[in-house]
């Protein structure tokens, strides 16, 4: 409720309560006192009974990228104060990847910044003189990091560890998540983008493979290479003086090949793509044996799924880097993949489920008396159509931070707005470089920002800027206007 509207009720209600005050034989100064009175405790149950309206000049970003003020919401308060400005705040909106909030905030609560995640490998069989007859078998709790170079490292030491020779099967063990069944197509029918990965509990390496192409000579390889598979490169490359298509080419998987396909001008500068094109489990595999034979191992048996042996210890296990470390690359760089398999980590129940881990972030916002009911979580990443949060209560969840005794942690591991990140390219050149750590969302029809600013006066504020509309791409400039007129000191 703005000021207008407030007024314009109040004075509609006191004529009929005064009529009201006087046929009990009140005395005008019991009147006054009480119309005081009641106009305080209005006010106090209204905290934007005060909130300002929009700076013009967010208005007029607005007004030229064609966005009504009906498909924003925004949130803004001083640290620790009531809302400054608060538009649609309570309106259940699509906030694209600024749920990642939330999920990382909630794993900083629920886990601990300390937190690592673990993987183990079993020995299923016995192990004389560097040869195990029997299998090796991989268990996987879903660590969100397990990269190619660690995974090279940890194959190193069980060949220190006495492992030489495996005669039986590779074993992979994804039991600790339920099995989903989500398809990796259907958020936007383009299963092959690195960012439609879906959860796993022995992630290796995103499941993504980084494609290098140097136009000039038409070389092309993968990263990391993969055993039993062959890159072929059809690509057409044409001699257009310019490159009007940068990287206008796709990759598919044929069998074992790997087809790359397209049209690029030589003229091209080198490019990388990330692709996500095959299984799990067929990716694990293939890498695995890239890097065993590459660390002087051999085996002879194949990959298939299974459970780790209940009557057999574990013969080494990998941490990884702590939770404090795994946040800032989910949020820096809205890594969907890592935010997902954070979302499950946080289950309650054995294996993991999407309701579990649901329930969980609700009962631990219950706990801090965060009461979330437009509250929808599909995936904890914001890689979703369907999930909602309202800009009001995004802006609690980052008050709430601001208060915690880890703070810090969920700070650093946001975008520097100017620096790095997803805000790396926004204000360059401007004076608000710096001076705010906001997390950004973008889906087709979703543009989000959600941090903190940093005035020139010493204010600290909160900022919610949620766009949800066809022309939401265009709204960068109205974001970028609101963080601007928030350093300058809000005034």
């Amino acid at each position: 409720m703005n000021n207008k509207t407030f007024f314009t009720q109040y004075s509609n209600w006191i004529p009929a309560h005064v009529g009201m005050m006087k046929h009990k034989g009140m005395t005008q100064w019991k009147i006054v006192r009480t119309s005081l009175f009641a106009l305080f405790a209005f006010a106090m149950f209204s905290p934007n009974l005060f909130a300002v309206e929009l700076p013009d000049t967010v208005i007029a970003a607005l007004k030229r990228a064609h966005i009504p003020l009906g498909n924003i919401a925004v949130e803004v308060r001083e640290l620790n104060q009531p809302a400054l400005i608060s538009i649609n705040a309570q309106q259940p909106m699509n906030p694209a990847s600024t749920m990642k909030l939330l999920t990382t905030l909630s794993g900083l609560e629920i886990l601990g910044p300390a937190y690592r995640w673990k993987t183990e490998v079993y020995l299923d069989g016995t192990l004389n003189n560097g040869v195990l007859q029997g299998n090796l078998v991989f268990k996987g709790y879903g660590n969100p990091k397990l990269t190619i170079e660690q995974f090279w490292l940890w194959l190193h030491e069980l060949r220190a560890r006495g492992l030489r020779e495996i005669h039986g099967d590779v074993v992979l063990d994804q039991s600790f998540f339920t099995d989903l069944k989500i398809d990796p197509a259907e958020f936007d029918d383009d299963p092959s983008r690195a960012y439609n990965v879906t959860p796993n509990a022995l992630l290796l390496n995103f499941n993504a493979l980084r494609l290098r192409l140097i136009p000039q000579t038409g070389v092309a390889w993968l990263e990391p290479h993969l055993a039993n598979y062959t890159l072929v490169n059809k690509i057409q490359f044409t001699q257009k003086p310019t490159c009007p298509y940068k990287g206008n080419y796709q990759a598919r998987l044929d069998g074992h090949n790997i087809v790359l396909e397209g049209k690029l001008s030589v003229n091209c500068e080198e490019s990388e793509k990330y692709f996500s094109l095959l299984s799990h489990d067929d990716y694990f595999y293939a890498v695995f044996q890239t890097l065993w034979q590459e660390v002087g191992g051999t085996l002879q048996g194949k990959m298939r799924l299974g459970n780790a042996p209940a009557n057999q210890p574990v013969f080494s296990t990998h941490f990884s880097p702590p939770l404090s470390e795994a946040i800032r690359d989910i949020n820096k760089f809205s890594n969907n993949t890592m935010a997902r398999q954070l979302f499950l980590s946080l289950s309650t129940n054995t294996p993991a489920s999407i309701e579990s881990s649901t329930t969980a972030i609700q009962q631990w916002l219950a706990s801090q008396h965060l009461s979330f009911p437009e509250l929808v979580l599909e995936n904890g990443a914001g890689l979703s159509r369907k999930e909602r949060i309202s800009a009001q209560h995004l802006a609690d969840l980052l008050q709430y931070n601001a208060n915690s005794p880890i703070s810090a942690e969920l700070v650093a591991s946001l975008p520097i707005l100017g620096i790095d990140g997803t805000m790396k390219k926004r204000f360059q050149d401007r004076d608000g470089r710096g001076h705010a750590h906001l997390k950004t969302g973008s889906l087709t029809g979703v543009k989000s920002i959600a941090g903190y600013v940093s005035g020139k006066n010493g204010k600290q504020w909160i900022v919610v800027f949620i766009v949800n509309h066809a022309r939401s791409a265009y709204s960068a400039a109205a974001q970028d206007a609101l963080v601007e007129w928030l350093e300058q000191g809000g005034e």
